[in-house]
Formats: C-alpha cells, sequence, structure tokens
C-alpha cells in the first residue's frame, strides 16, 4: 500500500508542477520525446494517475523538461 501511495503522489506532483508551469500533457510530451526520452500521452496520463511506473530516464527527462528538482517531485 505505501509503495501505491508513493506512486500515485510522485503522479500528482508531475501534474502539479506541470499544470504550475503552464504545460499540456502533450507539449510535454513532446519536451520529452526531443530530448530522446521514451514517452506518449497515453503514457503521461497513466503516470499522473499513479497507475504506471516511470523508469529513471523519464522521471529525470520530466524532472529538467520542467526545470525542477528530484525532492520537488518525490515529496
Amino acid at each position: 500500500m505505501l509503495l501505491f501511495n508513493f506512486k500515485f503522489t510522485l503522479g500528482e506532483n508531475v501534474r502539479r508542477l506541470r499544470l504550475e508551469k503552464k504545460i499540456g500533457q502533450t507539449e510535454l510530451v513532446k519536451m520529452l520525446q526531443l530530448a530522446g526520452i521514451e514517452m506518449t500521452r497515453e503514457s503521461l496520463v497513466k503516470i499522473e494517475r499513479g497507475i504506471q511506473h516511470l523508469k529513471a530516464s523519464q522521471l529525470k527527462g520530466i524532472k529538467e523538461a520542467l526545470n525542477t528538482t528530484y525532492d520537488e517531485l518525490l515529496k
């Protein structure tokens, strides 16, 4: 159960930070793809809902695309 809450919180934080920066899902996916990170909009939706795991490379790419820290994403 704790792992599920962690995944959901991570997804919520990705969504919150993305919205705070006024970046749409499609725009974030394009930013990630241009950086060579494998991501689809459908995957991003599932990540934000906490129902899909992230690869380390995706987490790093999201951190960089949103210009944030791991601490902000994981809190």
